[in-house]
């Protein structure tokens, strides 16, 4: 498990809540892309990898000083979002973050090791999976219909049939119907609070872009069936402990989600924490994650996910607002605004993010911020010297 001091100060005023490291990694090879061991994470000073320390600093007290307004208990869930179907912490930590610089942590301020709800960052989790799913010819061909492997009545109608692996995956599946008590069209203050919408005619599978969680959970239901197992047991296998997460994370089912798998009952998960439940995490792994998908999704010389599958899944889509496979990307310089176009993004309510640069080896997670995540990301980038 990650277990890393909350905060960590070498050379700076203990008000910044700025951490650095005192020593490098004996395994450091020049030219070689580090990567952290299980339940540790090497600190380096960022003088020591060319930046600016100063500069960093401030950086980091910018991103101190934006916290969001949303409530510390989440008793604004219910009016943001409408009527939970799965549970939520009692309370959430204050603003924190890590930035992560060619693998090693150069800062880190706040309770870095609380765990907590991250909202649609699970999203670009979810397309994590589907990349499993890929390289381990689950899925042979992304632009098939889910409707070819998935016969649980989901993809019964005429409307649903067509439905690709794909379009799920660019949130163009227009898919209609309900799962887990909450309608696809989003119609109903009770059920979905200030996200409620006006009714419109659906449109043809992969010609619409639309924001649903409702279609994402959809989309988590049948990887389940495509892999026959629950999906946390897949990330956890495949993903989290071959990258050296902790074994605090946790990926919690809404109270009424459960299928009948093999003769016995298995929880589906949420692309989200919507209505609840969701993927509850810690900054440090969500960093492991987020590095993960720098490094083109090889860990440490395993291809954790295929090459192909990266550099698709961060290609924009015909619709979306430069949306590639579950994350958002800046190819048009809007959604990351000052930040190069190949800068991608894993974004949660709250705000949860994970800011990925590839140009710069950088990785920064910024969790219960207000504003853009690019804000804080731009301030780390002119460190670099």
């Amino acid at each position: 498990m990650t277990r890393l001091p909350r905060r960590v100060f070498l050379g700076l005023p203990v008000a910044l809540g700025f951490a650095l490291s005192l020593h490098a990694s004996a395994a450091d090879a020049p030219g070689a892309a580090y990567y952290p061991a299980a339940r540790e994470w090497v600190r380096k000073a960022p003088a020591d990898l060319g930046m600016d320390p100063a500069r960093l600093a401030e950086a980091v007290a910018f991103a101190q000083s934006h916290e969001t307004e949303r409530a510390r208990d989440f008793s604004d869930q219910q009016k943001t979002f409408g009527t939970p179907l799965g549970s939520l912490p009692t309370k959430r930590a204050a603003t924190n973050g890590v930035v992560i610089y060619k693998g090693y942590v150069v800062a880190e301020f706040g309770d870095t090791s609380f765990v907590d709800p991250t909202y649609s960052v699970a999203k670009s989790m979810l397309s994590t999976v589907a990349g499993i799913a890929v390289r381990d010819g689950r899925i042979g061909n992304l632009d098939e219909a889910v409707a070819k492997l998935v016969a649980d009545g989901g993809y019964a109608s005429a409307h649903n049939a067509p439905i690709t692996w794909k379009q799920h995956l660019q949130q163009e599946s227009e898919w209609e119907g309900e799962l887990w008590g909450k309608n696809a069209n989003f119609i109903g203050h009770e059920a979905f609070g200030a996200g409620e919408r006006k009714p419109r005619e659906f449109q043809q599978p992969g010609t619409f872009y639309e924001y649903n969680d409702v279609r994402i959970n959809r989309f988590a239901l049948s990887l389940l069936r495509v892999f026959g197992k629950p999906v946390p047991e897949v990330f956890e296998d495949e993903v989290m402990t071959p990258i050296g997460a902790s074994n605090t994370w946790k990926w919690v089912p809404y109270h009424n989600s459960y299928v009948e798998l093999n003769g016995k009952l298995a929880a589906s998960v949420s692309g989200g924490t919507r209505w609840g439940g969701g993927m509850w995490i810690n900054s440090w792994d969500m960093a492991r994650f987020g590095y993960l998908w720098l490094r083109g999704g090889n860990w440490a010389g395993q291809q954790i996910l295929p090459p192909g599958y990266v550099k698709a899944a961060l290609a924009p889509s015909a619709h979306g607002p430069d949306y590639g496979y579950l994350w958002w990307l800046n190819t048009k310089g809007k959604n990351l605004p000052g930040l190069p176009a190949n800068a991608f993004a894993a974004l949660g309510a709250g705000s949860n993010d994970i800011v990925v640069s590839p140009d710069h080896e950088l990785v920064i997670v910024w969790r219960w911020h207000a504003g853009n995540p690019a804000e804080f990301a731009k301030r780390v980038i002119a460190a670099i010297r």
